[in-house]
């Protein structure tokens, strides 16, 4: 409505000024130079009047969008005029005036709840661009930095010069580990960050999260699942050598009187001679038990080199290939993208954990028909380097996944349980991790992540 009122305006004013100027001519050429210039007057008149009447126009409608640009919603425009179509147009203008205002109090009202969570959120949260400027923290990142108010990461200096580095250095999508010790309490911080882009403008978001209750958790509950294998093994051992030792006594004492050596038969000689037999076996056994502990516990620190990573999975595989299963063919394949991959590792632990692994899958596929068994070395998303033993075996109940890796821990006749708890601490030494993905039946897929 309102464009068309000022369409017919435009068009009556220039119609009007096309027949004034016509007549002005048309007059001159007839010599009758009052009516002429009178005519010229006129069209003046109306040409001065057209272009107040846009400039009007254009000087409201860019009022308006410096104000809206502004965030001014105080603009009024008068809505009683003698000109219809001004008078529309100023009515137009107020009520989308009035709908931003509405838009604008809305995404106040909704950045407020926003702010209101991030607040009372119980992790930290923080934005900072390229040049290390905090656009955003909320109070739990203060809290968890001990700094307040938090504007530039060159501040975190004067918390720890490690944790400055840190954040420094920290890139979208990685993760870290920092400890914050203090003469209250100690901190043991997460950080994971993102990019996101706002107004153009690439920035860092970052979560802060104290872990140090869940890892005292976490190691509260390891402890306890250790302390109960611990338990287990040593009763099963110790059990038996008490029960022997007791009845080889009774040969020799009764009433806490030793018996006469005349009484002493060839029966209780030979069944003695048994139970100290089963009584080494069980020492032994024993004896591997704490060997095996000790080498947990004196694992050395890995002697890291360049190691290309297909030289090293064609190694595990010839190791394999002299322990496949008698029963059924079992498929090991191997495969490096990119070819030239290299890893900086300790080959000789590392290899350890492929074997260890590799064997499992072999023991778990002997009662099983096309087997296959492949180990896989790449980068991921985060152009980390892993490497994945993956096999098609039964797998491991899901009750099981969280003991596997309990050192003793161990669901076979034979071993030491030992092999799955001393990998983790062998990836724990080079910086990686170890995990384990198993569907029942399905497949069960070790990762090496470095």
């Amino acid at each position: 409505m309102v464009s068309r009122h000022i369409y017919l305006q435009l068009i009556f004013r220039i119609v009007g000024i096309a027949i004034t100027a016509l007549a002005s001519a048309f007059f001159f050429f007839k010599e009758q130079y009052i009516l002429a210039s009178i005519s010229f007057l006129l069209l003046t008149a109306q040409t001065s009047f057209l272009i107040h009447y846009v400039n009007q126009t254009n000087r409201k409608i860019a009022y308006f969008f410096d104000a809206i640009k502004n965030e001014d919603f105080t603009l009024r425009f008068p809505e009683k005029l003698s000109v219809k179509s001004l008078e529309e147009l100023n009515h137009s203008l107020n009520m989308l005036n009035a709908m931003i205002q509405d838009i604008h109090i809305k995404k106040q009202i909704q950045e407020q709840y926003y702010q209101e969570i991030l607040k009372q959120a119980d992790i930290g949260i923080m934005t900072i661009n390229d040049k290390g400027h905090i656009l955003y923290a909320n109070p739990k990142v203060e809290q968890l930095l001990n700094y307040h108010p938090l504007n530039h990461i060159k501040q975190l200096n004067q918390v720890d010069k490690n944790l400055y580095n840190l954040f420094a250095e920290l890139r979208p999508f990685e993760r870290k580990l920092a400890q914050l010790t203090n003469e209250r309490e100690k901190k043991q911080l997460a950080l994971k960050s993102t990019a996101i882009s706002l107004d153009k403008q690439e920035l860092l978001l970052i979560v802060v999260q104290d872990i140090h209750k869940e890892l005292d958790e976490k190691e509260t509950d390891s402890w306890v699942r250790l302390i109960r294998v611990l338990t287990h093994e040593i009763m099963n051992t110790i059990t038996p050598i008490t029960s022997i030792s007791e009845s080889v006594l009774k040969y020799y004492k009764t009433d806490d009187e030793l018996i006469p050596l005349a009484q002493l038969n060839k029966n209780h000689i030979q069944n003695t001679v048994k139970g100290l037999e089963v009584i080494k076996e069980q020492g032994s056994d024993l004896m591997v038990f704490v060997q095996s502990y000790r080498s947990l516990l004196n694992l050395p620190p890995p002697d890291k080199t360049l190691v290309p990573a297909k030289i090293l999975l064609n190694r595990v595989k010839k190791a394999l290939e002299f322990q496949g299963s008698k029963k059924n063919v079992i498929a090991i394949e191997t495969t490096v993208h990119p070819p030239e991959l290299e890893l900086f590792v300790d080959e000789k632990q590392i290899s350890q954990i492929l074997v260890n692994l590799s064997k499992n899958a072999l023991q778990s596929l002997n009662e099983q028909e096309n087997g296959i068994i492949k180990i896989a070395a790449g980068k991921n998303k985060e152009n980390h380097k892993y490497i994945e033993v993956w096999d098609n075996g039964p797998g491991i109940p899901p009750d099981l996944l969280d003991e596997i890796f309990v050192p003793f821990f161990t669901t076979k006749n034979t071993g030491t349980g030992i092999g799955l708890s001393l990998s983790k601490q062998i990836m724990h030494l080079h910086g990686g991790t170890l995990k384990v993905h198993s569907i029942p039946d399905v497949e069960t897929s070790f990762v090496l992540a470095f």
